[in-house]
């Protein structure tokens, strides 16, 4: 049986270096019908240029502006669509992956009809066997999002494949058919939101989101945003959060979840600050 083909959009700003060390590991997957397209989204480092010295193979789409990560990712997914993609990966630039992460995933969403998305199990690139993402869950009455298994050592105790509220755009598989079901990323989300937006619009289409354990990518958090703890992300993750709960919430939940979500952020955002941990 032909392997699907599988179209891995990256998106780059200024980010010469960690999207470099990402197409090194990706040159190494085991998956052999892959297309790695890189959107390059106006950087002034001389990115655009690197990237087709040291990756001739990889498609480079240069963009006369920055369209931020769900502009970047839907132009990326335009052309995979447009080029014949039956399956597309969003996998952040800020990533190294393991060789057979991508069989891995496919595997996944093969195994069932009702899978529209698919993750991998994600981990911390500077500390490798601690989890960053093992499944996200979504609360409607707290209006919080929540990674499954975060700063937890690898011990085995995720490594269960089960279905998940929503997946990290930090790196999503999906199928062809459900992105021309259900839409592209939403891009009035200026940063964060986009994917479990895009999860929820799949779930109310009747798809699943599944979580792979087999699957293995390392993350360096938040390059793009200034680290891991800056004004800049803490700003606009607020922000995003609330357009989603608004978007999505009952009446019910609307009336309840805006006071726990500053409870619950409240107390986690010093709790934080007073164990200084990622």
């Amino acid at each position: 049986m032909n392997e699907p083909s599988v179209f891995i959009i990256l998106v780059n700003w200024n980010g010469k270096s960690v999207t470099l060390e990402c197409l090194n590991s990706l040159a190494a997957v085991t998956y052999s019908n892959v297309k790695v397209v890189v959107v390059d989204n106006a950087s002034t480092d001389g990115s655009a240029a690197e990237f087709k010295k040291r990756h001739p193979q990889v498609v480079i789409l240069e963009q006369n502006e920055n369209l931020r990560f769900a502009g970047g990712n839907n132009a990326g997914m335009k052309y995979a669509i447009d080029d014949g993609a039956d399956l597309i990966c969003l996998l952040n630039n800020d990533t190294t992956v393991d060789k057979d992460f991508l069989t891995h995933l496919v595997s996944r969403l093969q195994s069932d009809g009702k899978i529209g998305m698919v993750a991998p199990k994600i981990y911390y690139f500077d500390d490798p066997n601690r989890i960053w993402f093992a499944g996200g869950e979504i609360s409607m009455w707290t209006g919080t999002m929540k990674h499954t298994g975060i700063r937890e050592l690898d011990r085995g105790q995720h490594d269960a494949a089960r279905e998940i509220d929503y997946a990290s755009g930090c790196c999503i598989l999906t199928k062809r058919e459900v992105v021309e079901q259900i839409g592209m990323l939403d891009e009035s989300y200026f940063m964060y939101g986009e994917d479990a937006d895009w999860c929820m619009r799949a779930r109310r289409a009747g798809y699943s989101i599944c979580f792979e354990p087999k699957a293995k990518v390392w993350h360096k958090l938040s390059v793009a945003s200034g680290g891991h703890l800056s004004l800049f992300k803490m700003k606009n993750k607020f922000i995003s959060n609330f357009r989603f709960f608004f978007r999505y919430s009952t009446f019910a939940h609307k009336l309840v979840f805006p006071w726990m979500n500053l409870l619950v952020n409240g107390w986690a955002g010093v709790r934080y600050l007073l164990t200084a941990r990622q």
